[in-house]
């Protein structure tokens, strides 16, 4: 496995530019090559990047046990500790050394919807322990789909389909939409001895919209298969978000576009990122587009449903550490 400090180049598209047809031709060659690039003027502040951030770590300031009576519950809500996590048990000692915070789509319980898999009440630290605390994180919750929606008109163009493709009602219209606080602590991660800030993985759903701060860690593999694996850090890019494609995504092009592997090394320093993973529709089937199958590249994988494939992804990646079984 080869550890040199390797950058990866990686494309930025401009999304308040009127110049669509350089914006997509950008996307479709980030998409077919990393599935990883940055976006620019996505039309969140810096200021209230900084207010997320800084309500972030006041969370994981907390003493352990105010943060355990929030516990993630069965509808992917809440805390989750140091290590709860095994998203590489190949390769892995131990869990990640990562603690994190689930926040989905605020539903009340008594919404018929908030008796889906992935939607209902969130947990929310006490307004006396953390004031402002849930308004900040509704308000990014809000604006983060907002910029996902996009770029997804961008990778609708990208892949020669209507631009508003994705957001039909069984898509975006309705998303399983999910924003994860992480800290990762002073843990020097090994990978010679399986330690990891967060293990190897790909992200499960369409799109993740990557917050992060200024201290490195993410790297990528474009090659799972290369002996060694190569891997490259993704830099952090100034008001820029880092947006990577999910196995959906890559299921629904038929593999042209990719979803490529990511980890986390600790490297001695603190660090805060704040992905926002977007899905479609609990009922939504994932099959081939029809822009990209042919008599000559049929269909690569079978219809699943959105909700059915995210309770395997979930179950499988804290099954080892958690008595929670979908």
């Amino acid at each position: 496995m080869s550890d040199c400090k390797r950058v990866s180049n990686m494309n930025s598209i401009d999304l308040s530019s009127p110049d669509i047809a350089t914006s997509v031709s950008l996307l479709k060659q980030a998409c077919m090559d990393s599935g990883f690039f940055y976006v620019t003027n996505h039309g969140i502040s810096q200021e209230f990047m900084e207010q997320v951030f800084n309500q972030s770590k006041k969370f994981f300031d907390l003493p352990l046990d105010e943060k355990m009576k929030l516990l993630r519950n069965e509808k992917h809500r809440g805390y989750t500790p140091v290590l709860d996590e095994l998203l590489d048990p190949d390769n892995q000692l131990q869990g990640d050394h990562k603690e994190g915070f689930y926040i989905g789509i605020e539903l009340p319980e008594d919404d018929p919807e908030a008796q889906r898999s992935f939607y209902g009440p969130n947990l929310w630290p006490g307004s006396d322990i953390l004031p402002g605390w849930r308004q900040t994180m509704e308000k990014y919750h809000q604006e983060a789909m907002q910029v996902v929606r996009k770029i997804a008109r961008l990778i609708a163009l990208a892949l020669d389909l209507d631009t508003n493709y994705f957001d039909q009602p069984e898509m975006l219209g309705k998303p399983i939409a999910i924003l994860r606080l992480l800290h990762y602590g002073s843990q020097l991660s090994d990978p010679a001895k399986g330690i990891y800030g967060a293990g190897a993985h790909s992200d499960y759903g369409l799109i993740t919209l990557l917050a992060i701060d200024k201290v490195s860690g993410l790297q990528i593999c474009k090659d799972k298969d290369a002996e060694p694996q190569v891997w490259e850090y993704v830099e952090p890019l100034k008001g820029a978000f880092v947006v990577n494609l999910g196995d959906m995504l890559e299921r629904w092009s038929n593999g042209i576009f990719r979803s490529t592997l990511h980890r986390v090394l600790g490297n001695g320093q603190e660090r805060y990122s704040i992905p926002y993973f977007v899905e479609p529709s609990h009922d939504c089937i994932v099959e081939c587009l029809p822009t990209c199958q042919s008599k000559e590249t049929p269909p690569k994988f079978p219809p699943i449903k959105c909700e059915q494939y995210l309770l395997q992804r979930y179950q499988d990646t804290h099954a080892h550490l958690s008595t929670y079984k979908p």
